[in-house]
């Protein structure tokens, strides 16, 4: 019997013992494991810079990577351990596993482990709110600790434009403009056709003809423009409380096409996207409270356009349409310039030469001659309105020291950042 009572002691001690054991083998205080976010965000995520660097493949000389976004460090309990760090589920983010060999006892690791973003979560994400990321340590597929970062999310419209760091350091992230330009949206398949409809262009061509072409294929863009009604909206503020950070609202492409309304950089990066489709190469100019667009004229880079997007909200084509139809419904025997009421004959006359006005007014002009005049005086303006102020700023646009003037070719940043999708 006391052989029995001495086994059974035995048993419930070894069954005690054994797994609060092997959770004990690695001292969590000797592993030291730690998990840091960026500290040039101050505890914010910005989903917009998650989703546009998304391709970034050098997470460690790459500060603002999405991949080095968060970085974990242990330090190796025995030569050769295996580390496996669980990141926890959330709203914006899929479970993540990231595995690595630590080769040598004692010696310090570090690593920027790749979260597995929920990218249509993401995109939709149009209010801050907070998400609270997991990580689990295991070593030797024993779990040693866990970490809990809690990070303030922003809304995908808002785009980084700079940081200052601790230091003082300004951090330039202006280039993040073109993830909003986005050539790949399905919109634009149906805006081309539209736009060959409206019989400004016949075809597209890109840069397989001549400069002139370059350029109808842009004042086409611009009609398409008109007609579907973009006016001017700015909507720059958010409530990013942040003092150590400048960022901008930037409506997405279809954001713009369904609410039919933009401030400067929302028209840059809709027609930009519209130019990159079809395979033009836009510029995007940021200067201090002010974006405007250009084009390169010859696929070499050697000419360049210049367009202010800003002025489509000169004029109101839908309503002008409107109000012709209204008003020969209510005349049918209307001619010459009564076809539209006295107010848009004054607001439209403005935009005509003296020859196009007889033509109006005696009705040999047609409604779509007229739309057309108009839609050609304002494309001159909008491409001569930036050209002064451009030609006096080049040089602080080539200066990559100064962040106040921005030159962004959205060509070569493709490199660097890829177009946002939901």
């Amino acid at each position: 019997m006391r052989r029995v009572f001495i086994f059974i002691l035995l048993a419930i001690a070894f069954v005690g013992c054994g797994p609060h054991d092997r959770n004990r083998i690695y001292d969590p205080s000797q592993v030291d494991f730690q998990v840091s976010y960026n500290s040039l965000f101050g505890g914010r995520l910005y989903p917009s810079l998650v989703m546009g660097a998304a391709q970034l493949s050098d997470p460690v000389h790459v500060l603002n990577d999405t991949n080095a976004l968060f970085s974990i460090s242990v330090t190796a309990p025995v030569s050769n351990a295996v580390l496996r760090v669980s990141v926890d589920s959330t709203n914006l983010s899929y479970v993540t596993i990231f595995q690595e060999v630590l080769p040598v006892k004692g010696v310090r690791y570090t690593f920027y482990p790749t979260i597995k973003w929920k990218y249509d979560k993401l995109y939709r994400t149009r209010q801050q709110g907070k998400a609270d990321f997991t990580f689990t340590c295991f070593v030797n597929d024993e779990e040693v600790d866990v970490k809990n970062v809690r990070l303030n999310y922003r809304s995908a419209n808002e785009c980084l434009l700079s940081l200052r760091d601790p230091a003082g350091r300004n951090h330039d992230y202006r280039w993040m403009f073109a993830a909003y330009v986005n050539e790949e949206h399905p919109y634009i398949d149906s805006i081309l056709n539209a736009i060959l409809q409206q019989g400004v262009i016949n075809t597209i061509t890109g840069y397989q003809k001549n400069a002139a072409t370059v350029v109808s294929q842009v004042e086409a863009i611009w009609y398409y423009a008109l007609e579907h009604g973009i006016t001017y909206s700015s909507i720059s503020c958010t409530s990013n409380s942040s003092v150590t950070s400048n960022v901008q609202h930037i409506r997405f492409f279809d954001e713009v096409y369904n609410t039919r309304q933009a401030n400067c950089i929302d028209a840059c990066v809709f027609f930009a996207s519209i130019m990159r489709k079809i395979g033009l190469k836009p510029v995007i100019f940021v200067e201090p409270c002010h974006a405007y667009l250009g084009y390169y004229t010859d696929k070499n880079r050697k000419k360049l356009k210049l367009l202010e997007t800003t002025i489509t909200s000169w004029v109101d084509f839908p309503a002008l349409t409107r109000n012709y139809n209204e008003t020969l419904a209510a005349n049918p025997n209307a001619t010459g310039r009564d076809r539209i009421s006295q107010e848009m004959n004054a607001k439209y006359s403005r935009y005509l030469t003296a020859d196009e006005k007889k033509r109006w007014e005696d009705g040999t002009m047609s409604f779509e001659q007229l739309k057309r005049a108009v839609a050609h005086f304002l494309f001159l303006k909008a491409t001569e309105h930036n050209q002064e102020n451009y030609n006096n700023n080049k040089s602080l646009f080539a200066s990559p020291e100064n962040m106040q003037y921005q030159q962004l070719d959205i060509e070569l940043l493709r490199t660097i950042v890829q177009p946002i999708n939901g």
